[in-house]
């Protein structure tokens, strides 16, 4: 008679984590990770920390001026970024494909 070979986990009863998604200290790591690339993204288009309700106001302004230049700005970025993302997201997509039936 075969046994059934099956293990339990131990669940998670730390209601902290299981609000967090994660241990405390790995969320508070890739928070600080992701605040700080999001913070260089912010600088990158010219807002200032403290003072954001003005670095918001001239950025509109600039892209105001800027008018349909904006959008071959955006047009560029976009190009730029999706050399590198869609290669990798294809190979990713590649690689990942589950075998079998």
């Amino acid at each position: 008679m075969p046994t059934n070979d099956t293990r339990e986990l131990p669940a998670r009863n730390d209601g902290l984590a299981r609000f967090l998604g994660g241990s405390p200290l790995g969320v508070a790591f890739r928070l600080v990770l992701l605040s700080i690339l999001v913070g260089v993204v912010l600088a990158a288009v010219g807002f200032d920390p403290w003072n954001i309700v003005d670095s918001i106001r001239l950025l509109i302004q600039r892209l105001w001026d800027l008018g349909f230049d904006a959008i071959n700005g955006l047009w560029r970025y976009f190009l730029l970024g999706a050399v590198i993302v869609l290669p990798i997201w294809f190979l990713s997509r590649l690689f990942n494909t589950p075998r079998g039936r």
